[in-house]
């Protein structure tokens, strides 16, 4: 097979299925591991793909943070607002880039905390609050997304302890699979996730199973999830046979404004 041909199909799997492993391309295309990573390296190199451990994905279009958080804002609320209740004063917490995290944040304005986040606009309507010691978390900017990544951000989560870690997600898998579409935010979620005693999911309804082809990390890393997806949908049921415990919160208005 010529290897303009073989890269068309390359990148047919992976925008249909997902990550694919070098092993699976290799045995779908009749091809040697070995020329099937040459394959992988140049059309990185041509910037169609993303090598990950293992094998590749493509990054899906991810929106701004402006424009996510715009959608169904009502239920964000109501998300925040029930995991607000969770923290004591006094906690410590992370509190990572998503934008129900952010509406998190506005629920603590006046609480005595710790908060750890790499999240800009969580910086920006904490900085002021003189009850909460704010710990920003080092990295280059997004500005698309309004944080700060990278292997300082992961370098600097590991020399912090938190009580609690709130993070979101853009997609979570009938198997319970917590999932990202951007392939260099995950290690940082992933060391939050070690820098934490307890590790709360915030993902409403539209994050079943949402999008994301990077996993950050299996049912057995979450102990809470808090959503307003329906109490007997197949992933929450999972996820509570897992061990996790879901908390439904009460239906918001689906204008998302």
């Amino acid at each position: 097979m010529l290897a303009e041909r073989r890269h068309q199909l390359i990148l047919q799997a992976l925008r249909s299925g997902g990550a694919a492993s070098v092993t699976d391309l290799a045995e779908q295309l009749d091809a040697s591991a070995a020329t099937i990573r040459r394959d992988l390296l140049k059309l990185e190199v041509d910037g169609l793909l993303t090598r990950v451990h293992g094998g590749a994905v493509i990054e899906e279009d991810q929106p701004s943070f402006t424009e996510a958080a715009a959608v169904r804002g009502n239920e964000k609320d109501v998300i925040a607002a029930q995991a607000a209740t969770m923290i004591e004063d006094g906690q410590s917490i992370i509190l990572d880039s998503g934008t129900t995290v952010h509406r998190l944040a506005l629920q603590l304005r006046g609480r005595r905390l710790t908060v750890i986040t790499n999240n800009l606009a969580v910086y920006e309507e904490l900085r002021d609050d003189e009850n909460i010691d704010l710990m920003l978390l080092g990295g280059m900017v997004i500005r698309e997304s309004r944080m700060s990544d990278g292997f300082m951000a992961e370098d600097n989560l590991r020399h912090v302890h938190a009580d609690w870690l709130f993070m979101g997600a853009c997609g979570v898998r009938p198997g319970g699979q917590v999932m990202d579409t951007t392939v260099a935010e995950v290690p940082a979620r992933r060391a939050m996730i070690a820098a934490s005693d307890k590790v709360v999911l915030l993902a409403d309804k539209s994050k079943f199973p949402g999008s994301g082809m990077v996993k950050i990390c299996g049912p057995e890393d979450l102990d809470v999830l808090i959503t307003n997806a329906m109490e007997d949908d197949a992933t929450c049921t999972t996820l509570r046979e897992a061990g996790v415990r879901v908390i439904p919160t009460t239906p918001a208005t689906a204008d998302g404004t």
